[in-house]
């Protein structure tokens, strides 16, 4: 196999398994955003994993993967997300 199609393979599991993670988070969306459930989230906890994908964006801008770097996005997204929607429903409680 060529380099470029070996790189080009890594990047697509790369990627892949960045897609996959945040399908993971679909269910934890679910209860907080249409159940309304928060009980057991905490932000301080969300915070730090928003902190360490952050660092994981920098450092996949710097070693220029592209999965890395799209993983990284969404997993911030959903974080983001996840953490807007709890916030939310404690102002309004």
């Amino acid at each position: 196999m060529g380099d470029w199609m070996t790189s080009w393979l890594i990047e697509g599991i790369g990627i892949a398994a960045g897609i996959i993670g945040v399908l993971a988070w679909g269910p934890q969306i679910m209860e907080v955003w249409k159940h309304k459930r928060h009980d057991g989230i905490s932000i301080p906890t969300f915070s730090i994993v928003a902190f360490s994908l952050s660092l994981w964006l920098i450092y996949g801008i710097a070693i220029k993967s592209t999965a890395m770097i799209f993983a990284n996005i969404l997993t911030l997204s959903v974080i983001a997300i996840i953490i807007i929607g709890v916030v939310k429903i404690r102002k309004s409680e």
